[in-house]
């Protein structure tokens, strides 16, 4: 997942945590769903609206 976005593994966490990346949570490890990564890189290309 970090190496799709581009960022660490930690970063990946910190977007779970900060519910900007959807994520199941299977014992102690999260599962993102593939549609989950491709809206997070949609909204984060999207030009911001001021």
């Amino acid at each position: 997942m970090a190496q799709v976005l581009r960022v660490s593994k930690m970063t990946v966490y910190r977007l779970v945590h900060a519910h900007a990346l959807a994520a199941m949570r299977f014992g102690n490890s999260y599962r993102i769903p593939e549609d989950a990564v491709e809206e997070y890189v949609r909204k984060a290309a999207a030009p911001a609206v001021s």
